[in-house]
């Protein structure tokens, strides 16, 4: 048995559905031969560039365990599925039962909303001091004889 580390970006307009995705995705994993070690639902995220006319993806990040030839198959069968956007199968020496960087970037997202600093107008007539011009002449320096 290899372990392996499954990222998917799926639909977004399956976000509020994921449930129904996991239970039939878990499904297929359990004929295929996969066993589930760790589930990340991150969630909806901004795409870096828009795929398929979506500029948001839902990401799933799957901590699996099962046989090379299973490998293979399930990227056949994530190629033709109509939910999945993109995916990348890696295999892993050991896996990573840790949160990941995604998950904790997400939280953190959730805890504290960007503040957004707004400099408030400045009124007509109001005109910050100007610096005072350089005349030329430069007093700090003396000259020597």
């Amino acid at each position: 048995m290899n372990n392996y580390e499954l990222t998917l970006i799926l639909n977004p307009d399956l976000s509020s559905k994921f449930d129904d995705f996991e239970s039939k995705f878990s499904k297929v994993l359990a004929d295929i031969g996969f066993e589930t070690k760790r589930l990340e639902n991150i969630g909806r995220r901004q795409l870096a560039y828009s795929i398929l006319n979506h500029n948001k993806g839902h990401y799933v990040i799957y901590q699996l365990e099962g046989p090379a030839e299973g490998a293979v198959e399930l990227e056949t069968k994530l190629k033709y599925d109509t939910a999945v956007i993109r995916s990348l199968m890696l295999k892993v020496d050991a896996l990573s039962l840790e949160d990941s960087i995604l998950m904790i970037e997400s939280r953190e997202a959730k805890k504290a909303p960007e503040e957004i600093k707004v400099t408030p107008p400045k009124a007509k007539g109001t005109e910050e001091p100007k610096p005072k011009e350089d005349s030329g002449e430069d007093t700090n320096t003396t000259e020597t004889e």
